[in-house]
């Protein structure tokens, strides 16, 4: 399947999407507080490229632009981070150790800040085939998976390739002080269209159950997604402690998947040794959906890297997100 096609319902599939999004996300290090610059890298700024045009063909939805990916840190020592509330899509994936990493996926809306930035996995080469030349940011990778990246089907965006892109905090400790400005990246965010996921999004499923609070258990992390009926989301809460950003937001998406995935060792190891899990998202498995307070279980469906993910019930009927952001847990089946 051309991602064309797919660009073109993905473009009036996630319209409810795009309005929840503007409506409600704030851009980051608001009130002055976030990162601090220390002054690295000389500010750029990059010549403004045409927006996508408005009329709705193949050809306008096929020039939406990149989606712009970012690998952020998620042990301790690096919360809270910057600019996760702008993204359209979180996705949560294993690393050594059995700890968590991000990687959160802009398409709608551009933060000024995002951070602490981390390396790139296997696992992330394979998430991005759905997208159009993605753009991944990442603070660098093992040395034997720099070639899959060179040779990947995006734009890498580690530090020093672009002038101005990155900076360290000055008040915070390395590793987790690598900061991003997306502005220097992309002149400006692509747009809802460019997020050829295969979510639908619209009313909830009939049935499910309901539940109030949903924990997700890697081996050396642990997430808690907590249905708020007042702001109509979830609030994440990691390793125990509530989930905020850098100003102090709580991070809360409409829509939480638990993706039942397989999880297994890959080819690569870490400095001190430890394997590289590599969590595989083409192929068929089981996911929760948690959205409006109710879990409904569903099946999933990735045919090829190239295509989005389909979540079905099971007789086939696709099972719509609540529009606004969305967090997969990718966990091992």
């Amino acid at each position: 399947m051309g991602r064309t096609a797919r660009a073109r319902r993905a473009a009036a599939a996630v319209v409810l999407l795009a309005a929840a999004m503007t409506a409600s996300l704030t851009t980051g290090c608001t009130n002055g507080r976030g990162p601090a610059d220390d002054g690295r890298g000389p500010a750029t700024t990059p010549t403004p490229s045409p927006r996508p045009s408005d009329s709705g063909d193949d050809e306008a939805v096929a020039d939406a632009g990149p989606v712009l990916a970012v690998k952020i840190d998620n042990v301790r020592g690096a919360r809270p981070q910057t600019g996760l509330t702008e993204a359209d899509v979180v996705y949560v994936e294993q690393v050594e150790g059995g700890l968590s990493r991000l990687m959160a996926v802009y398409a709608s809306r551009l933060p000024k800040v995002v951070g602490p930035v981390r390396s790139a996995r296997e696992t992330d080469l394979e998430l991005l085939r759905q997208f159009d030349r993605p753009t991944l940011a990442f603070s660098g990778a093992q040395r034997k998976l720099t070639p899959l990246i060179d040779g990947a089907p995006l734009r890498a965006e580690p530090p020093g390739r672009t002038s101005g892109a990155y900076f360290r905090a000055a008040d915070e400790a390395a590793p987790h002080n690598l900061y991003l400005r997306p502005g220097r990246v992309l002149p400006e965010a692509p747009g809802a269209e460019a997020l050829t996921t295969g979510f639908t999004f619209g009313a909830a499923p009939a049935g499910g159950t309901a539940q109030r609070t949903r924990t997700v258990r890697f081996p050396a992390a642990r997430f808690t997604f907590t249905w708020s009926a007042e702001r109509g989301r979830y609030l994440v809460t990691m390793d125990g402690t509530p989930a905020t950003t850098a100003d102090g937001t709580r991070l809360a998406p409409a829509t939480v998947v638990v993706q039942y995935v397989r999880v297994r060792r890959s080819e690569y190891f870490d400095a001190r040794g430890n394997n590289t899990p590599f969590s595989e998202t083409v192929g068929t498995g089981k996911a929760l959906v948690l959205r409006d307070g109710t879990t409904h279980s569903v099946n999933w469906r990735r045919a090829t890297a190239g295509d989005g993910t389909r979540f079905t019930t099971g007789d086939g009927t696709p099972v719509n997100l609540a529009p606004g952001q969305v967090w997969v847990v990718l966990v091992k089946a």
